[in-house]
């Protein structure tokens, strides 16, 4: 008689929270800690449906637009970044600000900034309509144009060839990015690289370890939300690593039983922006199920931390009050 195969989870090390999310979503409640509800917040902090429902509970207010905050109130920039159009609404509203933007995004900013001063053009790799693309886009728009994949190389067009750089949108695919600067490279020889590579160490490390666990998965699941930009590309380099399927899912509900037939090996992993709760549900899932062997894929040590923005040490209610005062406001508005 033939032993049925093992059944086995393999969990990708490292996997969830980065070190700006965590920075974001930590801001957010020591906000609410320290000024009381409601704390405004521009966008999604993070691109977490689970995060943003328990932050939201907890008394944060979630909006799209500035305008949509009272004056004399604090607003908070995401993760992702602003343009500093937006820094400029939060002014003239009479706002009290607080930047969440994560460092590695603030750092592409910067040489946004710097080679627009020395009027390069710069190509900005990334997704059109996402956040950080939005915000990056903002800091120079007379010099940046976006280049979303390599078939929109044949549209790009510069001004002078010996003098144009590439940056990148922070969350994508490695080996993609890649692919898009080889044929940029191949169109503008001259092409400029940024210092240092803009995609950040944990989108880096989290494709290295799936790539690594998909080669052995027949299914990976990827804990993650669909507006998510490094979760969905999990989900693609699960595939082209060899699984034979991979799914996305928020919470472990999600996951379709029809998915396990005749799979001996699950891979499990989640976005940079996932909460390890999450992952933990999705694991018992499948204990339940008969995948209760679980190996971990360890590909890297991650140990960077950043500490919390600066204007979370000063007074920022009585800020936004001064703020409605001296611009002869007649108060902050209901709320």
């Amino acid at each position: 008689m033939t032993a049925s195969p093992r059944r086995r989870v393999l969990l990708a090390a490292p996997r969830g929270y980065c070190a700006g999310v965590d920075r974001a979503v930590i801001a957010v409640e020591k906000a609410l800690e320290q000024y009381g509800a409601p704390i405004y917040v521009r966008h999604e902090i993070v691109h977490n449906k689970y995060v943003v429902q328990t932050l939201e509970k907890k008394g944060a207010v979630f909006v799209e637009r500035t305008e949509e905050v009272p004056e004399g109130n604090i607003v908070m920039f995401s993760a992702h970044g602003v343009a500093p159009v937006v820094h400029e609404e939060a002014e003239r509203g009479r706002l009290a600000t607080i930047d969440a933007t994560c460092p590695l995004v603030t750092k592409v900013h910067k040489e946004a900034v710097r080679y627009a001063n020395e009027d390069y053009d710069i190509l900005l790799i990334g997704h059109e309509g996402h956040e950080e693309v939005i915000g990056t886009s903002g800091e120079a728009p007379d010099h940046i144009q976006l280049v979303d994949g390599p078939e929109d190389v044949a549209n790009v067009e510069v001004r002078d060839p010996s003098k144009v750089v590439w940056l990148s949108q922070t969350t994508l695919s490695v080996d993609e990015t890649m692919e898009t600067v080889d044929a940029l490279k191949t169109k503008f020889p001259g092409l400029v690289s940024p210092p240092s590579d803009d995609i950040c160490y944990a989108t880096q490390n989290r494709q290295v370890a799936v790539k690594q666990m998909g080669a052995d998965s027949d299914l990976v699941i990827v804990v993650g939300s669909r507006n998510s930009s490094n979760s969905k590309r999990l989900v693609e380099v699960a595939k082209l690593a060899g699984a034979r399927e991979a799914y996305l899912v928020d919470f472990a509900d999600e996951i379709d039983e029809a998915w396990l037939e005749g799979v001996n090996t699950v891979g499990v992993t989640s976005g940079a922006s996932v909460p390890d709760v999450l992952v933990e549900q999705v694991l018992e899932w499948l204990a339940e199920r008969g995948y209760g062997d679980v190996e971990i894929v360890k590909t890297a040590e991650e140990s960077i931390t950043f500490s919390l923005p600066k204007e979370l040490r000063r007074d920022l209610r009585e800020e936004a009050a001064n703020l409605v005062a001296e611009r002869g406001g007649s108060g902050a508005s209901e709320e």
